[in-house]
Protein backbone atom coordinates (compact mmCIF):
# COMPACT_ATOMS: atom_id res chain seq x y z
CA UNK A 1 0.00 0.00 0.00
CA UNK A 2 1.64 3.73 -0.84
CA UNK A 3 1.53 5.57 1.86
CA UNK A 4 -0.37 9.21 0.98
CA UNK A 5 1.02 12.67 2.52
CA UNK A 6 -0.67 15.09 4.12
CA UNK A 7 -0.30 17.49 1.31
CA UNK A 8 -1.81 15.12 -1.49
CA UNK A 9 -4.22 13.97 1.28
CA UNK A 10 -5.53 17.29 1.28
CA UNK A 11 -5.09 17.79 -2.51
CA UNK A 12 -7.07 14.34 -3.24
CA UNK A 13 -9.60 16.08 -0.67
CA UNK A 14 -10.63 18.96 -2.22
CA UNK A 15 -10.74 16.95 -5.68
CA UNK A 16 -13.33 14.14 -4.86
CA UNK A 17 -15.33 17.12 -2.57
CA UNK A 18 -15.31 18.92 -5.53
CA UNK A 19 -16.62 16.34 -8.06
CA UNK A 20 -19.22 15.63 -5.70
CA UNK A 21 -20.11 19.23 -5.30
CA UNK A 22 -20.74 19.23 -9.19
CA UNK A 23 -22.16 16.04 -9.86
CA UNK A 24 -25.04 17.39 -7.09
CA UNK A 25 -24.93 20.72 -8.20
CA UNK A 26 -27.19 20.76 -11.47
CA UNK A 27 -29.74 18.26 -8.78
CA UNK A 28 -29.51 20.98 -5.94
CA UNK A 29 -30.09 23.67 -8.50
CA UNK A 30 -33.42 22.03 -9.88
CA UNK A 31 -34.76 21.23 -6.47
CA UNK A 32 -33.83 25.32 -5.69
CA UNK A 33 -36.40 25.68 -9.11
CA UNK A 34 -38.98 23.43 -7.70
CA UNK A 35 -38.58 25.45 -3.83
CA UNK A 36 -39.23 28.87 -6.35
CA UNK A 37 -35.96 29.86 -4.92
CA UNK A 38 -34.37 31.50 -8.26
CA UNK A 39 -31.81 33.80 -6.83
CA UNK A 40 -29.93 31.14 -5.46
CA UNK A 41 -31.04 28.64 -8.46
CA UNK A 42 -29.82 31.35 -10.30
CA UNK A 43 -26.52 31.89 -8.71
CA UNK A 44 -25.86 28.31 -8.70
CA UNK A 45 -26.61 27.80 -12.27
CA UNK A 46 -24.36 30.91 -13.18
CA UNK A 47 -21.34 29.35 -11.35
CA UNK A 48 -22.13 26.23 -13.36
CA UNK A 49 -22.07 27.52 -17.10
CA UNK A 50 -18.62 28.37 -15.74
CA UNK A 51 -17.01 25.42 -14.11
CA UNK A 52 -18.32 22.84 -16.35
CA UNK A 53 -19.55 25.13 -19.46
CA UNK A 54 -19.43 22.40 -21.75
CA UNK A 55 -22.61 20.88 -20.36
CA UNK A 56 -25.58 22.30 -22.10
CA UNK A 57 -28.15 21.18 -19.44
CA UNK A 58 -26.67 23.85 -17.13
CA UNK A 59 -27.54 26.98 -20.07
CA UNK A 60 -31.20 25.20 -20.58
CA UNK A 61 -31.96 25.56 -16.70
CA UNK A 62 -30.36 29.13 -16.04
CA UNK A 63 -32.81 30.20 -19.23
CA UNK A 64 -35.47 28.51 -17.36
CA UNK A 65 -34.60 30.32 -14.11
CA UNK A 66 -34.93 33.37 -16.41
CA UNK A 67 -38.34 32.43 -18.23
CA UNK A 68 -39.37 32.08 -14.48
CA UNK A 69 -38.01 35.56 -13.67
CA UNK A 70 -39.77 36.96 -16.68
CA UNK A 71 -36.83 38.01 -18.38
CA UNK A 72 -37.23 36.38 -21.85
CA UNK A 73 -34.50 37.91 -23.22
CA UNK A 74 -31.93 36.80 -20.97
CA UNK A 75 -33.61 33.26 -21.41
CA UNK A 76 -32.95 33.05 -25.18
CA UNK A 77 -29.61 34.33 -24.95
CA UNK A 78 -28.87 31.59 -22.86
CA UNK A 79 -30.76 28.68 -24.83
CA UNK A 80 -28.35 29.98 -27.62
CA UNK A 81 -25.31 29.87 -25.58
CA UNK A 82 -26.21 26.16 -24.90
CA UNK A 83 -26.65 25.42 -28.63
CA UNK A 84 -23.23 27.56 -29.16
CA UNK A 85 -22.13 24.42 -26.57
CA UNK A 86 -24.07 21.59 -28.23
CA UNK A 87 -25.81 22.53 -31.25
CA UNK A 88 -27.33 18.88 -30.90
CA UNK A 89 -28.60 20.05 -27.44
CA UNK A 90 -32.59 18.86 -27.61
CA UNK A 91 -33.33 21.09 -23.98
CA UNK A 92 -32.30 24.80 -25.17
CA UNK A 93 -34.14 23.72 -28.32
CA UNK A 94 -36.81 23.65 -26.50
CA UNK A 95 -36.08 26.60 -24.55
CA UNK A 96 -35.86 28.77 -27.56
CA UNK A 97 -39.89 27.67 -28.52
CA UNK A 98 -40.75 28.64 -24.90
CA UNK A 99 -39.59 32.14 -25.67
CA UNK A 100 -41.79 31.93 -28.67
CA UNK A 101 -44.82 30.62 -26.97
CA UNK A 102 -44.10 33.71 -24.94
CA UNK A 103 -43.73 36.04 -27.67
CA UNK A 104 -46.65 34.44 -29.40
CA UNK A 105 -44.93 32.93 -32.50
CA UNK A 106 -46.74 29.98 -32.53
CA UNK A 107 -44.91 28.61 -35.86
CA UNK A 108 -41.29 29.27 -34.77
CA UNK A 109 -42.47 27.49 -31.45
CA UNK A 110 -43.44 24.29 -33.19
CA UNK A 111 -40.50 24.60 -35.39
CA UNK A 112 -38.30 24.34 -32.36
CA UNK A 113 -40.35 21.78 -30.51
CA UNK A 114 -40.05 19.95 -33.77
CA UNK A 115 -36.18 19.73 -33.57
CA UNK A 116 -35.93 19.38 -30.10
CA UNK A 117 -37.97 16.18 -30.38
CA UNK A 118 -36.28 14.89 -33.36
CA UNK A 119 -32.61 15.23 -31.57
CA UNK A 120 -33.53 14.01 -28.37
CA UNK A 121 -32.87 10.59 -28.67
CA UNK A 122 -34.22 8.57 -25.62
CA UNK A 123 -33.72 11.41 -23.32
CA UNK A 124 -37.39 12.22 -22.15
CA UNK A 125 -36.67 15.42 -20.73
CA UNK A 126 -36.95 17.17 -23.89
CA UNK A 127 -40.73 15.94 -24.42
CA UNK A 128 -41.76 17.35 -21.27
CA UNK A 129 -40.22 20.93 -21.40
CA UNK A 130 -42.33 20.94 -24.77
CA UNK A 131 -44.89 19.87 -22.69
CA UNK A 132 -44.47 22.43 -20.13
CA UNK A 133 -44.07 24.99 -22.84
CA UNK A 134 -47.57 24.28 -24.07
CA UNK A 135 -49.08 24.57 -20.22
CA UNK A 136 -48.43 28.26 -20.73
CA UNK A 137 -51.05 30.71 -21.18
CA UNK A 138 -53.03 30.18 -23.74
CA UNK A 139 -53.14 26.76 -22.80
CA UNK A 140 -52.32 23.89 -24.96
CA UNK A 141 -53.63 21.06 -22.90
CA UNK A 142 -54.18 18.55 -25.78
CA UNK A 143 -50.60 18.92 -27.38
CA UNK A 144 -49.16 18.94 -23.92
CA UNK A 145 -51.02 15.65 -22.64
CA UNK A 146 -50.17 13.92 -26.36
CA UNK A 147 -46.71 14.90 -26.37
CA UNK A 148 -46.19 13.37 -22.80
CA UNK A 149 -47.55 9.89 -23.66
CA UNK A 150 -45.39 9.61 -26.15
CA UNK A 151 -42.60 10.62 -23.84
CA UNK A 152 -43.86 7.33 -21.59
CA UNK A 153 -42.21 5.29 -24.85
CA UNK A 154 -39.13 6.90 -24.47
CA UNK A 155 -35.71 5.82 -22.29
CA UNK A 156 -36.76 6.31 -18.44
CA UNK A 157 -40.31 8.04 -19.44
CA UNK A 158 -42.41 5.84 -17.53
CA UNK A 159 -40.45 5.73 -14.69
CA UNK A 160 -39.97 9.81 -14.41
CA UNK A 161 -41.94 11.25 -11.64
CA UNK A 162 -41.73 14.83 -13.53
CA UNK A 163 -43.54 13.33 -16.93
CA UNK A 164 -46.69 12.55 -14.26
CA UNK A 165 -46.31 15.61 -12.38
CA UNK A 166 -46.40 17.54 -16.05
CA UNK A 167 -49.36 15.18 -17.28
CA UNK A 168 -51.48 16.10 -13.76
CA UNK A 169 -50.49 19.41 -14.79
CA UNK A 170 -51.76 19.45 -18.35
CA UNK A 171 -55.07 17.65 -17.02
CA UNK A 172 -55.63 19.99 -14.53
CA UNK A 173 -55.63 22.68 -16.58
CA UNK A 174 -58.38 21.18 -18.53
CA UNK A 175 -60.47 21.07 -15.09
CA UNK A 176 -59.71 17.58 -15.31
CA UNK A 177 -59.07 17.00 -11.78
CA UNK A 178 -59.70 13.21 -11.64
CA UNK A 179 -57.28 12.46 -14.10
CA UNK A 180 -54.81 15.02 -12.51
CA UNK A 181 -54.93 13.14 -9.44
CA UNK A 182 -54.52 9.91 -10.71
CA UNK A 183 -51.21 10.85 -12.62
CA UNK A 184 -49.81 12.99 -8.97
CA UNK A 185 -50.56 9.57 -7.83
CA UNK A 186 -48.68 8.03 -9.73
CA UNK A 187 -45.62 10.28 -9.41
CA UNK A 188 -45.55 10.15 -5.50
CA UNK A 189 -45.35 6.76 -6.28
CA UNK A 190 -42.22 6.85 -8.14
CA UNK A 191 -40.64 9.87 -5.53
CA UNK A 192 -42.63 9.43 -2.65
CA UNK A 193 -40.26 11.59 -0.84
CA UNK A 194 -41.21 14.84 -3.28
CA UNK A 195 -42.73 18.11 -1.76
CA UNK A 196 -43.86 19.26 -5.15
CA UNK A 197 -46.13 16.40 -5.30
CA UNK A 198 -48.71 16.68 -2.40
CA UNK A 199 -48.41 20.58 -3.03
CA UNK A 200 -49.96 19.93 -6.80
CA UNK A 201 -52.31 17.30 -5.38
CA UNK A 202 -53.51 20.08 -2.61
CA UNK A 203 -54.37 22.59 -5.69
CA UNK A 204 -56.34 20.28 -6.84
CA UNK A 205 -58.48 19.49 -3.92
CA UNK A 206 -58.56 23.65 -3.77
CA UNK A 207 -60.14 24.24 -6.83
CA UNK A 208 -62.82 21.81 -5.59
CA UNK A 209 -63.52 23.80 -2.68
CA UNK A 210 -61.98 21.20 -0.62
CA UNK A 211 -60.25 23.31 1.42
CA UNK A 212 -59.55 20.69 4.77
CA UNK A 213 -58.03 17.76 2.38
CA UNK A 214 -55.97 20.68 0.29
CA UNK A 215 -54.43 22.22 3.60
CA UNK A 216 -54.35 18.41 4.63
CA UNK A 217 -51.34 17.99 1.33
CA UNK A 218 -49.71 21.40 2.05
CA UNK A 219 -48.81 20.34 5.31
CA UNK A 220 -47.54 16.98 4.22
CA UNK A 221 -45.34 18.98 1.51
CA UNK A 222 -44.31 20.63 4.39
CA UNK A 223 -43.91 17.81 6.80
CA UNK A 224 -41.33 16.15 3.63
CA UNK A 225 -39.48 19.36 2.98
CA UNK A 226 -40.13 22.37 6.19
CA UNK A 227 -38.90 24.80 3.80
CA UNK A 228 -40.23 24.26 1.08
CA UNK A 229 -41.65 27.67 0.06
CA UNK A 230 -44.17 27.38 -2.48
CA UNK A 231 -46.34 24.99 0.30
CA UNK A 232 -46.75 28.10 2.27
CA UNK A 233 -47.78 30.28 -0.72
CA UNK A 234 -50.86 27.76 -1.70
CA UNK A 235 -51.43 27.77 2.19
CA UNK A 236 -51.91 31.53 1.63
CA UNK A 237 -54.04 31.35 -1.71
CA UNK A 238 -56.27 28.80 -0.53
CA UNK A 239 -56.81 31.30 2.73
CA UNK A 240 -57.47 33.96 0.44
CA UNK A 241 -60.10 31.74 -1.99
CA UNK A 242 -61.88 30.48 1.42
CA UNK A 243 -61.79 34.35 2.57
CA UNK A 244 -63.68 35.55 -0.97
CA UNK A 245 -66.21 32.71 -0.61
CA UNK A 246 -67.11 32.82 3.11
CA UNK A 247 -67.53 36.55 4.52
CA UNK A 248 -67.43 35.33 7.89
CA UNK A 249 -63.92 34.07 7.81
CA UNK A 250 -62.94 36.57 5.42
CA UNK A 251 -60.83 39.03 7.55
CA UNK A 252 -58.98 36.09 9.94
CA UNK A 253 -58.53 33.99 6.79
CA UNK A 254 -56.45 37.09 4.92
CA UNK A 255 -54.74 37.47 7.86
CA UNK A 256 -53.66 33.82 8.13
CA UNK A 257 -52.77 34.15 3.86
CA UNK A 258 -50.70 37.38 4.82
CA UNK A 259 -48.83 35.53 7.07
CA UNK A 260 -48.39 32.40 5.10
CA UNK A 261 -47.35 34.51 2.26
CA UNK A 262 -44.74 36.65 4.40
CA UNK A 263 -43.09 32.77 5.07
CA UNK A 264 -42.82 32.00 1.65
CA UNK A 265 -41.19 35.31 0.75
CA UNK A 266 -38.42 34.61 3.68
CA UNK A 267 -37.94 30.93 2.25
CA UNK A 268 -37.46 32.18 -1.47
CA UNK A 269 -34.65 34.76 -0.40
CA UNK A 270 -37.34 37.59 -0.63
CA UNK A 271 -36.42 37.89 -4.30
CA UNK A 272 -38.05 40.52 -6.59
CA UNK A 273 -39.64 38.21 -8.20
CA UNK A 274 -40.94 36.24 -4.74
CA UNK A 275 -42.23 39.74 -3.63
CA UNK A 276 -43.84 40.91 -6.76
CA UNK A 277 -46.09 37.49 -6.74
CA UNK A 278 -46.91 38.72 -3.20
CA UNK A 279 -47.65 42.26 -4.59
CA UNK A 280 -50.06 40.01 -6.64
CA UNK A 281 -51.60 38.18 -3.59
CA UNK A 282 -52.43 41.47 -2.13
CA UNK A 283 -54.72 42.81 -5.51
CA UNK A 284 -56.68 39.52 -5.06
CA UNK A 285 -56.64 40.25 -1.04
CA UNK A 286 -57.69 43.49 -1.92
CA UNK A 287 -55.08 44.97 0.28
CA UNK A 288 -54.16 48.28 -1.42
CA UNK A 289 -52.19 50.16 1.80
CA UNK A 290 -49.99 47.06 1.82
CA UNK A 291 -49.67 46.46 -1.55
CA UNK A 292 -48.23 50.30 -1.58
CA UNK A 293 -46.27 49.46 1.24
CA UNK A 294 -44.61 46.76 -0.93
CA UNK A 295 -44.60 48.46 -4.32
CA UNK A 296 -42.26 51.72 -2.92
CA UNK A 297 -39.92 49.16 -1.09
CA UNK A 298 -39.63 47.21 -5.00
CA UNK A 299 -38.61 50.89 -6.18
CA UNK A 300 -35.60 51.53 -3.74
CA UNK A 301 -32.73 51.72 -5.98
CA UNK A 302 -33.21 50.65 -9.60
CA UNK A 303 -35.48 48.06 -9.16
CA UNK A 304 -38.29 49.80 -10.62
CA UNK A 305 -36.00 50.11 -13.64
CA UNK A 306 -35.04 46.45 -14.02
CA UNK A 307 -38.39 44.98 -13.40
CA UNK A 308 -41.22 47.67 -14.83
CA UNK A 309 -44.54 45.63 -12.49
CA UNK A 310 -43.58 47.65 -10.11
CA UNK A 311 -45.23 50.96 -11.75
CA UNK A 312 -48.05 48.55 -12.05
CA UNK A 313 -48.36 47.75 -8.64
CA UNK A 314 -47.67 51.33 -7.72
CA UNK A 315 -50.52 52.53 -9.93
CA UNK A 316 -52.78 49.75 -9.02
CA UNK A 317 -52.06 51.41 -5.23
CA UNK A 318 -52.39 54.77 -5.72
CA UNK A 319 -55.75 54.57 -7.42
CA UNK A 320 -57.15 52.29 -5.05
CA UNK A 321 -56.35 54.71 -2.04
CA UNK A 322 -56.96 58.11 -3.89
CA UNK A 323 -53.91 59.01 -4.87
CA UNK A 324 -54.63 59.58 -8.56
CA UNK A 325 -52.45 62.01 -9.86
CA UNK A 326 -49.61 59.90 -8.64
CA UNK A 327 -51.38 56.84 -10.02
CA UNK A 328 -51.64 58.06 -13.51
CA UNK A 329 -47.96 58.77 -13.74
CA UNK A 330 -47.23 55.47 -12.37
CA UNK A 331 -49.12 54.15 -15.33
CA UNK A 332 -48.20 56.14 -17.85
CA UNK A 333 -44.55 55.73 -16.95
CA UNK A 334 -45.47 51.33 -17.06
CA UNK A 335 -47.66 51.53 -20.60
CA UNK A 336 -44.92 53.78 -22.20
CA UNK A 337 -41.85 51.53 -21.38
CA UNK A 338 -43.18 47.65 -20.92
CA UNK A 339 -43.03 45.44 -24.31
CA UNK A 340 -46.72 45.54 -25.77
CA UNK A 341 -46.87 42.05 -25.01
CA UNK A 342 -47.04 42.27 -21.32
CA UNK A 343 -49.60 44.70 -21.00
CA UNK A 344 -52.64 42.78 -19.43
CA UNK A 345 -56.36 43.64 -19.48
CA UNK A 346 -56.10 45.26 -16.44
CA UNK A 347 -53.85 47.50 -16.62
CA UNK A 348 -55.95 49.26 -19.03
CA UNK A 349 -58.74 49.13 -16.59
CA UNK A 350 -56.32 51.15 -14.06
CA UNK A 351 -54.97 53.38 -16.61
CA UNK A 352 -58.80 54.15 -17.16
CA UNK A 353 -60.03 54.64 -14.10
CA UNK A 354 -56.69 56.66 -13.14
CA UNK A 355 -57.76 59.62 -16.55
CA UNK A 356 -61.37 59.42 -15.36
CA UNK A 357 -60.62 60.57 -12.23
CA UNK A 358 -58.12 63.03 -13.07
CA UNK A 359 -60.63 64.52 -15.86
CA UNK A 360 -59.38 63.20 -19.02
CA UNK A 361 -62.66 61.42 -19.42
CA UNK A 362 -62.58 60.81 -23.00
CA UNK A 363 -59.28 59.07 -22.96
CA UNK A 364 -60.40 57.26 -19.75
CA UNK A 365 -63.67 55.93 -21.64
CA UNK A 366 -61.21 54.93 -24.21
CA UNK A 367 -59.09 52.97 -22.23
CA UNK A 368 -61.92 50.77 -20.06
CA UNK A 369 -62.98 49.95 -23.72
CA UNK A 370 -59.64 48.79 -24.43
CA UNK A 371 -59.59 46.57 -21.75
CA UNK A 372 -63.10 45.55 -22.10
CA UNK A 373 -61.81 44.56 -25.96
CA UNK A 374 -58.71 42.64 -24.52
CA UNK A 375 -60.87 40.80 -22.21
CA UNK A 376 -64.64 40.52 -22.70
CA UNK A 377 -65.42 39.07 -19.68
CA UNK A 378 -64.47 42.08 -17.68
CA UNK A 379 -68.46 43.06 -18.09
CA UNK A 380 -68.73 45.32 -14.97
CA UNK A 381 -66.76 47.93 -16.80
CA UNK A 382 -69.82 48.59 -18.57
CA UNK A 383 -70.71 50.24 -15.23
CA UNK A 384 -67.64 52.64 -14.83
CA UNK A 385 -68.35 53.55 -18.75
CA UNK A 386 -71.92 54.18 -18.05
CA UNK A 387 -71.45 56.41 -14.95
CA UNK A 388 -68.68 58.60 -16.64
CA UNK A 389 -70.92 59.23 -19.79
CA UNK A 390 -73.62 60.27 -17.80
CA UNK A 391 -72.05 62.55 -15.41
CA UNK A 392 -70.81 64.04 -18.62
CA UNK A 393 -74.57 64.48 -19.82
CA UNK A 394 -73.47 61.87 -22.99
CA UNK A 395 -77.40 60.27 -22.42
CA UNK A 396 -77.58 57.99 -25.48
CA UNK A 397 -74.10 56.51 -24.83
CA UNK A 398 -75.09 56.08 -21.25
CA UNK A 399 -77.70 54.17 -21.73
CA UNK A 400 -76.46 52.26 -24.45
CA UNK A 401 -73.61 51.09 -21.52
CA UNK A 402 -75.86 50.94 -18.96
CA UNK A 403 -78.28 48.09 -21.14
CA UNK A 404 -75.42 46.24 -21.92
CA UNK A 405 -74.07 46.46 -17.97
CA UNK A 406 -77.81 44.73 -16.79
CA UNK A 407 -77.46 42.57 -19.64
CA UNK A 408 -74.59 41.14 -19.34
CA UNK A 409 -73.29 42.00 -15.46
CA UNK A 410 -74.55 40.10 -12.48
CA UNK A 411 -73.37 42.84 -10.14
CA UNK A 412 -76.14 44.91 -11.22
CA UNK A 413 -78.46 46.33 -8.97
CA UNK A 414 -81.77 48.46 -9.20
CA UNK A 415 -80.19 51.46 -8.77
CA UNK A 416 -78.78 50.38 -12.82
CA UNK A 417 -81.93 50.45 -14.01
CA UNK A 418 -83.02 53.84 -12.15
CA UNK A 419 -79.73 55.26 -14.04
CA UNK A 420 -80.94 53.74 -17.41
CA UNK A 421 -84.18 55.07 -17.60
CA UNK A 422 -82.73 58.85 -16.31
CA UNK A 423 -80.52 58.05 -19.49
CA UNK A 424 -83.28 57.69 -21.80
CA UNK A 425 -85.23 60.50 -20.30
CA UNK A 426 -82.54 63.01 -19.90
CA UNK A 427 -81.66 61.88 -23.81
CA UNK A 428 -85.62 62.32 -25.04
CA UNK A 429 -85.26 65.87 -23.34
CA UNK A 430 -81.80 66.77 -25.01
CA UNK A 431 -83.21 65.85 -28.39
CA UNK A 432 -86.61 67.95 -27.71
CA UNK A 433 -84.27 70.83 -26.54
CA UNK A 434 -81.98 71.03 -29.87
CA UNK A 435 -85.37 70.39 -32.56
CA UNK A 436 -85.05 73.89 -33.47
CA UNK A 437 -81.23 73.78 -34.55
CA UNK A 438 -81.66 69.99 -35.73
CA UNK A 439 -85.20 69.81 -37.12
CA UNK A 440 -85.42 66.27 -36.08
CA UNK A 441 -88.34 65.42 -33.73
CA UNK A 442 -87.13 63.91 -30.18
CA UNK A 443 -86.89 59.66 -30.65
CA UNK A 444 -90.51 59.16 -28.41
CA UNK A 445 -88.93 55.41 -27.79
CA UNK A 446 -86.63 56.60 -25.35
CA UNK A 447 -89.97 57.87 -23.66
CA UNK A 448 -90.99 54.06 -23.76
CA UNK A 449 -87.47 52.82 -22.67
CA UNK A 450 -87.25 54.54 -19.68
CA UNK A 451 -90.93 53.73 -18.40
CA UNK A 452 -90.01 50.47 -18.97
CA UNK A 453 -86.70 50.45 -16.60
CA UNK A 454 -88.63 52.67 -13.94
CA UNK A 455 -91.70 50.51 -13.80
CA UNK A 456 -89.25 47.08 -13.62
CA UNK A 457 -87.84 49.08 -10.78
CA UNK A 458 -91.22 49.19 -8.71
CA UNK A 459 -91.92 46.05 -9.89
CA UNK A 460 -89.39 44.56 -8.28
CA UNK A 461 -89.73 46.16 -4.76
CA UNK A 462 -92.04 45.57 -1.79
CA UNK A 463 -93.63 48.72 -2.00
CA UNK A 464 -93.47 51.42 -4.90
CA UNK A 465 -90.99 53.61 -4.65
CA UNK A 466 -92.47 57.47 -5.03
CA UNK A 467 -89.44 59.07 -6.21
CA UNK A 468 -89.77 56.17 -9.24
CA UNK A 469 -93.10 56.86 -9.41
CA UNK A 470 -92.65 60.64 -10.12
CA UNK A 471 -89.87 60.08 -12.40
CA UNK A 472 -93.26 57.76 -14.24
CA UNK A 473 -94.90 61.00 -14.18
CA UNK A 474 -92.58 62.70 -15.55
CA UNK A 475 -92.17 60.29 -18.55
CA UNK A 476 -95.88 60.13 -19.29
CA UNK A 477 -96.05 63.62 -19.35
CA UNK A 478 -93.45 64.40 -21.48
CA UNK A 479 -95.64 61.81 -24.22
CA UNK A 480 -98.18 64.58 -24.37
CA UNK A 481 -97.60 66.00 -28.38
CA UNK A 482 -100.76 68.37 -28.46
CA UNK A 483 -101.13 69.95 -24.74
CA UNK A 484 -103.07 73.29 -26.07
CA UNK A 485 -105.70 71.09 -28.03
CA UNK A 486 -105.19 67.41 -27.03
CA UNK A 487 -103.71 67.09 -23.43
CA UNK A 488 -104.49 63.60 -22.55
CA UNK A 489 -103.23 63.46 -18.91
CA UNK A 490 -101.05 60.64 -19.03
CA UNK A 491 -98.65 61.49 -16.09
CA UNK A 492 -102.82 61.26 -13.58
CA UNK A 493 -102.40 57.95 -12.44
CA UNK A 494 -98.75 58.44 -11.76
CA UNK A 495 -99.17 61.88 -9.73
CA UNK A 496 -102.26 60.79 -7.94
CA UNK A 497 -100.07 57.37 -6.98
CA UNK A 498 -97.52 59.63 -5.46
CA UNK A 499 -99.88 61.91 -3.47
CA UNK A 500 -101.20 58.65 -1.92
CA UNK A 501 -97.57 57.62 -1.31
CA UNK A 502 -96.18 60.50 0.29
CA UNK A 503 -98.86 62.74 1.51
CA UNK A 504 -100.12 60.76 4.36
CA UNK A 505 -96.40 61.07 5.96
CA UNK A 506 -96.77 64.37 5.91
CA UNK A 507 -93.41 65.32 4.35
CA UNK A 508 -91.22 68.53 5.48
CA UNK A 509 -88.24 68.56 3.72
CA UNK A 510 -88.38 70.69 1.02
CA UNK A 511 -87.48 68.64 -1.83
CA UNK A 512 -90.66 66.11 -1.04
CA UNK A 513 -92.34 69.22 -0.10
CA UNK A 514 -92.09 70.87 -3.40
CA UNK A 515 -92.71 67.53 -5.61
CA UNK A 516 -96.11 66.83 -3.96
CA UNK A 517 -97.17 70.66 -4.59
CA UNK A 518 -95.96 70.26 -8.04
CA UNK A 519 -98.08 67.01 -7.95
CA UNK A 520 -101.31 68.50 -6.39
CA UNK A 521 -100.85 71.34 -9.19
CA UNK A 522 -100.64 69.37 -11.98
CA UNK A 523 -104.29 67.60 -10.74
CA UNK A 524 -105.40 71.12 -10.47
CA UNK A 525 -104.59 72.20 -13.84
CA UNK A 526 -106.26 68.64 -15.43
CA UNK A 527 -109.37 69.05 -13.80
CA UNK A 528 -109.75 72.75 -14.17
CA UNK A 529 -108.81 72.44 -18.38
CA UNK A 530 -109.13 69.12 -19.03
CA UNK A 531 -111.67 67.24 -17.19
CA UNK A 532 -113.76 70.64 -16.82
CA UNK A 533 -114.28 69.54 -12.47
CA UNK A 534 -114.29 73.04 -10.32
CA UNK A 535 -114.14 70.93 -7.51
CA UNK A 536 -111.60 68.74 -8.09
CA UNK A 537 -109.65 71.47 -9.32
CA UNK A 538 -110.47 73.65 -6.27
CA UNK A 539 -109.56 70.59 -3.79
CA UNK A 540 -105.81 69.68 -5.94
CA UNK A 541 -105.29 73.55 -6.01
CA UNK A 542 -105.96 74.18 -2.11
CA UNK A 543 -103.60 71.37 -1.07
CA UNK A 544 -101.07 72.97 -2.75
CA UNK A 545 -101.76 76.30 -1.01
CA UNK A 546 -101.41 74.80 2.19
CA UNK A 547 -97.96 73.30 1.57
CA UNK A 548 -97.25 76.48 -0.45
CA UNK A 549 -98.63 79.51 -0.87
CA UNK A 550 -95.86 81.48 -2.39
CA UNK A 551 -96.39 79.23 -5.71
CA UNK A 552 -96.56 81.16 -8.55
CA UNK A 553 -98.87 78.69 -10.36
CA UNK A 554 -100.71 78.27 -7.06
CA UNK A 555 -101.33 82.30 -7.16
CA UNK A 556 -102.14 81.58 -10.90
CA UNK A 557 -105.06 79.63 -9.81
CA UNK A 558 -106.28 81.92 -7.25
CA UNK A 559 -105.52 84.78 -9.41
CA UNK A 560 -107.97 83.68 -12.17
CA UNK A 561 -110.73 82.77 -10.01
CA UNK A 562 -110.67 86.41 -8.35
CA UNK A 563 -109.06 85.89 -4.97
CA UNK A 564 -105.25 85.91 -3.87
CA UNK A 565 -103.01 82.80 -2.81
CA UNK A 566 -103.60 84.18 0.59
CA UNK A 567 -101.07 83.19 3.25
CA UNK A 568 -102.34 79.70 3.96
CA UNK A 569 -103.65 78.80 6.44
Amino acid sequence: MKVINKASASVLGLIFMGSSVFAQSLADAKKAIDAEQYQKAKSMLKNLTVTQSSKDENYFYLGLVYLKQDYADSAKLTFNKGLAVNPKSALNMVGLGTVDRIDKNEASAKANFDRAIAAAGKDDKPYIYVAKAYLIKPYMSKEAIAILEKAKTVGNGAKDPELFVTLGDAYRSQSDNSNAYVNYNQATSLDPNSPVIPVNIGVVWKQANNYEDATKQFQDALTKDPNFGPAYRELAESDLQQAKSDPKVASAKIKEGADYYKKYLDLTDRSPESRMRYADFLIQAGDYKGLEAEATALAQGDRAKSNLRVYRYQAYAAYENGNYAAGLTAINTFMKEADPKRIIPRDYLYLGRLQLKTGQDSLGIRSLRKALELDTTQVDLYGEIAASLYSKQKFIEAADAYDTYIKKSRAHKLSDYVNLGRSYFYAYGAQEENFAKTNVKADTSLLTKADTAFSYVNHKVAAPIPSITLLRAYVADARETDRQNNYKGYAKPFYEEYINLVAPKNPTDEPTKKSLVGAYAYLGYYYEFVAKDEAKAAENWGKAKELDPTNKQVQGYFSRKGGGAGKGK
